[in-house]
This record gives structure tokens, sequence and C-alpha cells, in this order.
């Protein structure tokens, strides 16, 4: 039966090129370019394992580590689990927990992300060139890291997910997650800051951080062949039980949490109860207003949205992070445009986030143009304040006032050609997404490589649009602002209504000629 189970992950892998030729192109690319970084980062593995055999072994723990912690609480942050094989369809089978819990955590390897943990695992290896005799313990151990990170990642994510499908309580753990990386980061800056990458303190950091790391549940299963390299066997008793338990401990955990949403599945949404017509009732009753309300209540109340909101904190996070925390530098005004970009191509997959609610707007003969203004208008209204209000905040902290045209210029321009990418985009390539009342953690077949790629091609398509702008802006910084910041800020005003209008036309357009298209690949999503 486990078997089985991979083989079922295999056909629906292989059955999902058959439903779109471009899906199968996006696939094979994705794959082409994540495996080539995996063997990359392998061959400098091995690389560093013969060139500073000493080095080595804290630089696998540090990333292993990294690589294990990015398994279990990537789902949680940002792109969700994959949910090929959903446990709930197995509920009627009959399935013993042992054999499904066996099952899933094999089939979660068949994908790039499954394939990509395995490549890094065996590239983990490789830093013991230079001592062969240690590579079997290495391969123990790199082993122990893949099932680590498969069964803590399904563990943790079914363990929560009753909790987590609380936007709310999804967004407060988000904020406290982004919160607390930019303070290590911060602290590594401030760390880091004090020796250099060719002194001998650099190999002291690694070696305290590996130290500490190679005995939490993310490094311990790479300092397995560290531990018979120095002869320290009650460490790598002490490490290998660690392992051993965590292991079993996810399993056992996993498999509980299974029976528990076979026997009580969690209920969705956070229903409350309002009054009135909501957004219905502060809009135009015209076609467009209509689609604007409806997507407005979207944006408040459906966990989906969380993701693309959370951004508004991370980039800020982020930046001030990069810098290393130096608020008086004039990088912050960066956050404005690149803000400004997520929130303009936050729509670039709207009709699969419809899923079946897109069938009125065929049913009724929306026009396509009325669809595009409609969820566009929302962004627009709550993204212009927001992304003027950035810069000026980041003007505010850093003291370079006369940067602020060219800032605004840049930032406002980006977000109606973002907004005019997304437009066309959403009615050319819907790719699939968590259907309406699904965990916001799920992550459909197909959906990583798709999603990944539209994003390239919509962030090379937006930096087009936008190169009139970015050159001037690159000039006016060039000669120090004054008039040509000025009209830099004209043109990124005039550009950025330009492309939206420009946009909503023609994405408008293709809405008309393939609705009922649209609408049969959208529902056509497990």
């Amino acid at each position: 039966m486990v078997a089985h189970l991979v083989r079922l992950k295999v056909t629906l892998l292989v059955n999902g090129f058959r439903r779109s030729a471009w899906q199968t192109v996006l696939f094979v690319l994705g794959a082409l370019y994540v495996l080539g970084v995996c063997v990359m980062l392998a061959a400098g593995s091995a690389a560093l394992g013969l060139a500073a055999p000493d080095l080595a072994p804290d630089v696998v723990v540090a990333l292993g580590a990294l690589l294990v912690a990015g398994w279990w609480f990537g789902p949680l942050i940002a792109f969700g689990s994959d949910a090929t094989l959903d446990p709930a369809r197995f509920v009627t089978l009959g399935i013993d927990r042992r054999t499904l819990v066996n099952g899933l955590a094999l089939g979660a390897l068949v994908g790039i992300g499954g394939a990509a943990l395995v490549v890094l695992a065996a590239g983990s290896t490789l830093a013991w060139l230079a001592r062969p005799a240690l590579i079997p313990v290495a391969v123990v151990g790199a082993v122990l890291g893949v099932a680590t990170s498969v069964l803590g990642s399904r563990a943790l994510s079914a363990a929560l997910a009753p909790l987590l499908e609380r936007r709310r309580t999804r967004e407060a753990l988000t904020i406290l997650g982004v919160v607390v990386m930019a303070a290590l980061w911060l602290g590594f800056v401030r760390v880091s800051n004090g020796f250099s990458i060719v002194s001998d303190d650099v190999g002291a950091f690694l070696s305290d951080l590996g130290t500490v790391l190679g005995w939490t549940p993310f490094g311990a299963p790479w300092a397995l062949a560290g531990d018979v390299a120095d002869g320290a066997w009650p460490a790598l008793v002490a490490r290998l039980a660690l392992c051993v338990a965590t292991v079993a401990a996810a399993w056992w955990l996993w498999g509980a949490a299974l029976v528990r949403s076979a026997e009580r599945p969690a209920h969705q949404g956070d229903a409350r109860r309002q009054e009135g017509l909501g957004w219905f009732g502060r809009v135009p009753a015209t076609p467009w207003g209509a689609v604007a309300a409806r997507a407005a209540t979207y944006w408040v109340r459906d966990p989906r949205y969380a993701a693309s909101l959370t951004i508004l904190l991370i980039v800020p996070v982020a930046v001030v992070a990069l810098t290393g925390g130096d608020l008086s530098t004039p990088w912050l005004l960066v956050a404005g445009p690149v803000v400004a970009w997520f929130l303009g191509f936050g729509l670039s997959n709207e009709i699969a986030y419809d899923h079946t609610a897109f069938a009125l707007h065929v049913a009724a003969g929306v026009r396509g143009r009325d669809d595009r203004w409609g969820r566009c208008v929302p962004v627009l209204a709550a993204g212009a304040p927001l992304v003027v209000g950035l810069v000026l905040a980041a003007a505010a902290l850093s003291g370079r006032w006369d940067l602020v045209p060219v800032a605004l210029g840049v930032a406002l321009g980006v977000l109606g050609a973002s907004l005019a990418v997304s437009s066309v985009v959403s009615a050319l390539v819907p790719y699939p997404v968590p259907k309406p009342g699904d965990s916001p953690f799920k992550s459909p077949q197909g959906a990583g490589t798709a999603a990944l790629v539209a994003q390239l091609v919509g962030l090379a398509a937006s930096g087009v649009v936008t190169l009139p702008v970015t050159v001037l802006a690159g000039v006016a910084l060039w000669q120090g602002g004054g008039a040509l910041g000025w009209t830099t800020a004209l043109v990124g005003v005039v550009l950025g209504a330009g492309t939206l209008v420009a946009g909503v036309r023609v994405g408008g357009r293709l809405l008309d000629a393939r609705g009922p298209e649209l609408l049969q690949r959208v529902l056509s999503y497990a």
C-alpha cells in the first residue's frame, strides 16, 4: 500500500502535465533551475570539504539546520504544504495510520521540493571527501535529516491546522515570526561586524554556532559524522537518540493529527454575523462596484489573502534588517516601490481564488473591463495612500526628504504597472490555489512552480513597463534630484495611470474572449 501511494503521487504529477502544455514547460524550467542550484550547492560542499576540512562540518550543520527549519516553518508562513495526496481523501478507504503516514511521507519526496531536499542532503555528505571513511556516517545523518524535515513539517502543519486556519491567529504568528527572524538577522549582523571573513574569528563563530545547532532537532542529524571524527562517542549516542526521538515523535504526532482530522473535521471559516450590506452598501450600484465590493470583502475576510497582506510588514522589516538596523540610510525608501509591486501583483491569480464564484461573472455577462476595474479599485484605493505613507515615513527616518519625489514617482508607477500586468496575467495563466474553505496551508499540485514562474514573469513585465521611470529616477539620483526629481514623480504618476488603463482594457478583452474557458480551467483544479 505504501508503494501504491507513492505511485499514485507520481501518476497525479504526470497527469497534471497533460492538463496544459504551459504547466509542463513551467515545471521543467522550475525543476531545472531549482535542481541546478542544489547541484551547485552540493559541489560547493565538496569543494569546502577539500579546501577547509575543519570548517566544513560546522557549515554543514548550520545550513542543514536552516534547511530543516525551512521545511518545518515554511508551510506555516509562506507557501503551504503539498496537498496532492490530501489525507482527507483517504478517510473512507480504511487505511491504517502507519501505512498512511509512511506512504504520504515518501510521497512528499515526489516533486521538485522533495527532489531538492534529497539532493541537498546527499550533497552535505560530500563535505567529508577529505575523510572518506566518514561518508557512510554522513549518509545516515542525511537520511535522518530528510526524515526529520518531511515528518516534522507535516506533523507541525497538521497539529497546528485547527488553530492556524483562523486568519487572525495565522497573521499574528506570521508577524511574530517576521519580527523574530528580523531580530536574529540584526543580531547576526551585529556579531558579524566584529570580525573579518578572512580572520580566524569567522571559524570560531561558525564553530560555536554549529555546536549550539548540533544539539537541536534541526542540526543534530548533520553533526553525527563530526562526532565520529572527533571520537566523541557519548555525544554521538546522545545526538543519535535525539534524532531518533524527533523522527518518532513527529511520526506519531502526524498520525494522531490525521486520525483526529478524520474523526473530527475542522470547522472552516470565521463566521461572524454582519449587519447591513457591508462593502456592497459603500460602492456605486454598478457592475464594477459590485465586483469591487466582493473583492474588498475577500481581502478583509478570506484567510487565503492573509499572506499578501502580511507582506506589508515583511518588506519594511526586511529592508531594515538588510541595512543592519541603520534607520538613517536612504535605502529605506526602497520599501515603498517593493510593497507597491507586491500589492499590485497580488491580483495576478484572482480568478483562481474565485473558483466557483467566477461562474457568476460568466453567467451574468459581466464585461471584462468592469471585472478588471472592480478588482483593481480596492487595491488602488488602499494601496496608493499606504505606499505614499511608507515613502514619507522612510524619508522622515532617514532625513532624505530630497529623495521623496523620486521614490514617489517610482512607487506609484510600479503600483499602476503591476496592477496592469496582473489584469492581463490573471486572464491568461491562472494556476491552482487552495479552494475557498480549504486550509490556506495546502499547496495544490502544480501551484508552487507555476506561481514562482508567473511571479518572475510578472516581475520582468512590470520592470519593462516601468523602465522609463526607473531610468529617469536613476538619472535624478545621479544628478542629486532637484527639478529632475519632480519630473520623475510626474512621469511615474502618468506612466502608472496610463499603463493601468491599458492593462485593464487588454485584460478585459481577454476576459471577454476567454471567460468560459477560464471558468472550466479553475473548476478543474483539484
